[in-house]
């Protein structure tokens, strides 16, 4: 499949947002390794902390299906230029995605850029960094 159905399918998604508050819907398709595209949109709470990014729901809601090998990820917005992750999102990625996996940052316009996922979190923490045996 052509990645400009991947954006196509992140802009779909992100008709679906729930955004009463800030009124910035963002749409991401997650590609798996099979070819499959998980859909994810932002959904907003009264309580702002409970806010779950696109990016995220689109991984949750894979994970979430037993889907946990993914091979590209593209995020879209209404932004001037190439929308960008917030932190706890690259984070996520970081955690679900290869360093090596590429993700399509874009917009409306059709401005694109595509990063990998080390390169939206360099020196990303990872389970390696912890110390199994002392919570134990």
């Amino acid at each position: 499949m052509k990645e400009s159905n991947f954006i196509e399918q992140a802009k779909r998604a992100r008709e679906y947002a729930y955004v009463p508050y800030s009124k910035f819907p963002v749409g991401a398709s997650l590609v798996t390794d099979s070819d499959e595209v998980v859909l994810g949109c932002n959904i907003e709470n009264a309580s702002f902390g409970l806010t779950n990014c696109a990016e995220r729901t689109a991984i949750f809601k894979a994970v979430s299906e037993g889907k946990t090998n993914f091979k590209k990820l593209v995020v879209v917005a209404d932004t001037d230029g190439p929308v960008s992750p917030c932190g706890a999102c690259r984070q996520v990625i970081s955690e679900f995605c290869d360093k090596d996996m590429p993700v399509v940052l874009t917009n409306l316009k059709g401005d694109a850029v595509t990063v990998t996922v080390e390169t939206l979190l360099p020196g990303a923490f990872t389970s390696g960094d912890m110390d199994h045996e002392r919570y134990v």
